[in-house]
């Protein structure tokens, strides 16, 4: 019988891979409840994020001088039941029930009498809350319809800002659980059905959610503190980011490591690793760079929720890729070849499909980055249809809710800025001469002086030398037409001699913010595009190359508004678009298109450097078809996943980067990034060494 073949050793477990393992566990178990918490330092006070430096801004800070005046009004209205002209004694009716909420838990001060509209069919009456209420908001809101719902033979509704901030707070309650589960279900799947692997997906999900779990800790600490803010669009966008940019750089990393394990036969883990690695850290970390460092810029925005994003996301993505290069590589040297299981790592796994399209653009590259141009530039062409002016209030949220629902009762009946005014803060002894400009100018109804409210004798409100004088428009506050009055306003009450006179109030602050965005964009846009052009020259030594990458994501973001514009209006049915959608939709598409151009073309200089640009082209594109391809389908499905909250914003930016990415995964990193790098041959890395290799 022949003697048995000896066994080999069996290799040690290397320690750093446990030491590594056994630190993120326990971040995990420590820090992984954050991911669920953020809320609770979270603020959706819309006030609190305006331009630092617009006239509605300085209006807000000049209000606090009048005590009176720090509210979060919730507007009431009363319909009569049967439709028609209210009964008589109802305003009487509707008068007691609002004395009754003076002095109620977050009423500040008494509510205004109750109001009819001309036609008769309706009352209003204005109920000013404390702001800041946070979760006490519902409570407040449930007293006053309570109260105002006794009054027989009527249906009441509720407006306004603080019946607007309520809905705002439900849209987003909820939303850690929600965006979360929905978001790592979704790349779970995806990865299942690509890899057909057990193990790997379940292993970068979990360094996914290891990431998040960090990032928001750290996030949580600075909120907390008072050093970012946080909101639920952060909040959310924060979770998608995250998710996706930790699972593209494991995916990047893990598909590499197989390389080496089928190179090596499965043999020495850790060799195959410390390979996979000094491959793989270069280009995960400048891809980190590019959309940390365009994150970052957005703090040079005038908008504080712009910036409040920079510093937020930046965290995220360090988390993000602190995971992939750490926690991955224990986690994958631990497994060896049993985290591919069922499938056997191989030397040479490209499939034959990227072969085939390696080919075609070897040999018809001008014919294929000519087509690929026409059509982008097609598209590109209807990003100049895209509406940015904002979102109309009744499509701020894309499912119904009651404030909506009360602001066009209230507008049915009443001018369309009733109940909330523009606010005009003007020296005291020109208040009149400002009131009576201002009822001169079109699109608006009215204007009064605000007086001391009873007991005693009303006289004008006057805090240090200033007055207010509210100005009632006759379009709803977050119309167009309601702004266009707000500007005509500005330079009718500008134009006063003395008064000193500035415009605020909701509609101010709408149009200051689209005023605003429009900068932020003409400033940012240039200094993202600057800071990844550096990013790439430093990884890729040329300068030809890299000024081509970012031309071809600056197109593939405007061929995707296009996109956008025409899917907005004609599918979703939007109106407008939120203001800060083109800029967070750029900052996004452009650092994260730009990372499967540096995952394909950090490999193609590899290649280039042994075997020539033409074969280093193929080659690359071969190698790296299948895993970029894989991680733009999770990256989009997982920034689709913020439509799961019914607002407008967060849909928008969802379909534009969703999109956006997978028109850059499937035709401009695929299609034509090669095909113009092939056409121009070595040229592309000049001024660099490897020209001289064609």
């Amino acid at each position: 019988m022949p003697a048995a073949a000896p066994r080999k050793p069996r290799r040690p477990l290397p320690l750093l891979s446990l030491l590594l393992l056994v630190v993120w566990l326990a971040i995990g178990g420590a820090l992984g409840p954050f991911a669920g918490r953020l809320g609770e330092v979270a603020t959706n006070d819309q006030a609190a994020f305006l331009p630092r430096s617009a006239e509605s801004t300085r209006v807000l800070e000049a209000q606090e001088s009048f005590r009176q005046e720090e509210t979060l009004p919730a507007i009431v209205v009363w319909t009569s039941a049967e439709g028609g002209p209210l009964a008589p004694g109802t305003a009487s009716e509707a008068n007691r029930a609002l004395a009754a909420l003076a002095g109620a838990p977050g009423v500040v001060g008494a509510p205004s009498p109750a109001v009819a509209s001309e036609d008769g069919e309706a009352l209003r009456a204005v109920v000013p809350l404390r702001p800041g209420l946070g979760d006490e908001l519902p409570a407040a809101l449930d007293r006053i319809d309570t109260a105002a719902g006794s009054v027989a033979g009527t249906d009441t509704w509720l407006a306004g800002p603080a019946a607007s901030q309520a809905d705002l707070s439900d849209a987003f309650a909820g939303i850690d659980g929600i965006l979360l589960a929905v978001a790592l279900v979704t790349v779970l799947v995806i990865l299942l059905l690509v890899y057909r692997s057990v193990l790997l997906p379940l292993v970068i999900i979990i360094g996914a959610v290891f990431a998040l779990g960090l990032a928001c800790a750290v996030v949580y600490v600075l909120a907390d503190h008072g050093v970012v803010r946080v909101d639920g669009q952060v909040q959310g966008i924060l979770s998608i980011l995250v998710i996706g940019a930790a699972t593209d750089y494991a995916l990047l990393l893990a598909a590499r490591y197989r390389e080496e394990l089928g190179a090596r036969g499965g043999a020495d883990r850790t060799a195959a690793m410390r390979a996979a690695l000094r491959q793989s850290a270069g280009p995960v970390t400048a891809s980190a760079a590019t959309v940390g460092l365009g994150l970052l810029a957005l703090l040079l925005s005038d908008l504080t929720n712009n910036r409040a994003l920079g510093p937020v996301g930046a965290i995220g993505i360090a988390c993000a890729v602190l995971s992939a290069l750490t926690f991955l590589p224990a986690a994958l040297v631990l497994l060896g070849r049993a985290a591919y299981w069922p499938a056997r790592p191989k030397a040479d796994e490209a499939h034959p499909v990227w072969r085939r399209i390696a080919d075609f653009v070897d040999r018809s590259p001008r014919r294929l980055w000519a087509g690929c141009l026409a059509a982008l530039l097609a598209c590109a062409a209807f990003s100049l249809t895209l509406d940015s002016k904002g979102v109309p209030f009744d499509e701020i949220f894309v499912k119904d809710v009651p404030s909506v629902a009360a602001q066009e009762r209230l507008t049915a009946h009443f001018p369309g800025g009733a109940g909330n005014p523009a606010v005009v803060i003007a020296d005291a002894d020109s208040a009149e001469r400002v009131r009576a400009a201002a009822e001169e100018v079109d699109g608006v109804a009215s204007a009064a002086v605000a007086t001391t409210p009873p007991p005693g004798p009303t006289t004008p409100l006057v805090a240090d030398g200033r007055a207010r004088v509210d100005v009632t428009l006759d379009d709803p506050a977050d119309s167009d037409a309601a702004k266009e009055t707000v500007a005509r306003l500005r330079t009718a009450l500008h134009a006063v001699p003395g008064a000193d006179a500035l415009v605020g109030g909701t509609t101010a602050q709408q149009y200051d913010t689209r005023l605003t965005a429009e900068r932020d964009r003409a400033l940012i846009v240039p200094v993202v595009l600057a800071i990844i052009l550096l990013i790439l020259v430093g990884l890729l030594r040329s300068l030809l190359l890299p000024l081509l990458l970012v031309a071809t994501v600056a197109l593939n973001f405007a061929a995707t508004l296009g996109v956008a514009a025409l899917v907005f209006e004609h599918v979703f049915g939007f109106t407008g678009t939120d203001a800060a959608v083109p800029l967070y939709g750029f900052v996004f598409l452009v650092a994260l298109g730009v990372d499967y151009n540096i995952f394909l073309m950090s490999r193609v200089r590899e290649e280039t450097v042994l075997h020539g640009t033409r074969e280093g082209i193929r080659r690359g594109l071969v190698a790296t078809g299948g895993v970029i391809t894989s991680a733009g389908v999770v990256l989009a499905a997982t920034f689709a996943a913020l439509g799961v909250i019914p607002l407008a914003f967060l849909v928008q930016i969802a379909f534009i980067v969703a999109f956006g990415v997978l028109l850059d995964t499937l035709v401009v990193r695929s299609l034509l990034v090669p095909a113009l790098v092939r056409d121009l041959g070595a040229r592309v890395w000049w001024p660099g060494s490897l020209r001289h290799r064609p």
